[in-house]
């Protein structure tokens, strides 16, 4: 008996902040980006507390997975958030596409866009620690 390993998976994730907002709009994006599997929630996004979908799908992404959101915003409101998140897919042998501006953390160009949003987290946090003196 021979065993295929399956194929990767375009998971969509779709967030509003609050219970009046609807997801229908993000949801009709990520389908026409290929999506099948689409999870969904109303939380806020200034941490990962609370967003039990996004914890499911970081519990059970797969090497070759694609997390897609329609805008970076969806993740989170922070940069440090946000680069903590690509680190978390990218420790799992996944990536993640954004669909406005059409971004992908996979290949060549994924790892300079990578180090790019890394050098804007430092930036800000050196202007945080210059606010705060």
């Amino acid at each position: 008996m021979t065993t295929t390993a399956s194929s990767p998976t375009s998971i969509g994730y779709a967030r509003v902040s609050t219970t009046d907002q609807d997801t229908a709009i993000q949801e009709a994006a990520l389908r026409a980006a290929g999506c099948r599997v689409i999870r969904k929630e109303k939380a806020s996004g200034r941490s990962r507390e609370g967003r039990d979908e996004l914890a499911t799908i970081l519990d059970f992404i797969r090497p070759g997975d694609v997390l897609v959101v329609t805008k970076l915003d969806r993740l989170g409101r922070s940069t440090r958030d946000v680069l903590n998140l690509v680190h978390d897919l990218d420790q799992r042998g996944a990536s993640l596409r954004v669909l406005e501006p059409e971004v992908s953390t996979a290949g060549p160009m994924g790892r300079m866009v990578l180090t790019v949003l890394g050098m804007v987290a430092e930036m800000e946090l050196g202007f945080i620690r210059d606010r705060q003196r």
